[in-house]
């Protein structure tokens, strides 16, 4: 991919360039992806956002990266797959994003499924479940929708395990300044 710049907090490519190095299909293909989404959810770890990150594709090509931010940003829509629907988009000159693939460590939310079916994207590959609000099976499921007028195809669990330990270990560490901080108030 070409040099990243930055664009209204998002990451954006001028000049996509396909990943050479890409398995051609199946599931090795969806973990190299999954791969690449994780390093940027550990991204937005590292800036204190919850880890979860997203990659949009056609082809072996990337059109989009994004990474959570929504406590930097002050903007509660800047959701990793936001983000990166969002650069997409500027790529391919157009908010139709028909053909491509989005992988995102953790099971889109409302807002964002919505957002992924707007965009045309003919297929989803998450990690990890939500149980709390996802909108892909885990607490409802609008890709299953039948009175909406785009369905992407769904896969889920693509190295979920990796997925999910990001993020315990990310609200792990949350808790543990919490306490830390507290105690260090109290005493």
């Amino acid at each position: 991919m070409g040099a990243m710049d930055t664009i209204d907090g998002d990451a954006a490519s001028s000049d996509p360039q396909p990943a050479p190095d890409v398995p051609a299909a199946g599931l090795e293909r969806d973990e190299y992806w999954m791969r690449r989404a994780l390093a940027l959810a550990e991204q937005a770890a590292v800036r204190g956002e919850v880890p979860v990150g997203a990659v949009v594709v056609r082809g072996n090509t990337v059109l989009g990266e994004g990474a959570n931010g929504p406590i930097g940003a002050h903007d509660p829509s800047a959701h990793a797959e936001i983000v990166a629907l969002r650069t997409a988009g500027r790529i391919a000159g157009n908010y139709r994003l028909p053909g491509c693939e989005l992988y995102v460590t953790l099971e889109p939310c409302a807002m964002c499924a919505g957002a992924i079916q707007h965009a045309r994207i003919a297929r989803l590959v998450f990690g990890a479940h939500d149980p709390k609000t996802g909108a892909c099976g885990s607490v409802v499921d609008l890709f299953a929708e039948a009175r909406l007028n785009h369905h992407a195809t769904v896969a889920s669990g693509v190295l979920a395990d990796g997925c999910g330990r990001q993020l315990s270990e990310f609200f792990a560490a949350c808790r543990g300044r919490s306490r830390t901080d507290t105690g260090a108030r109290d005493g």
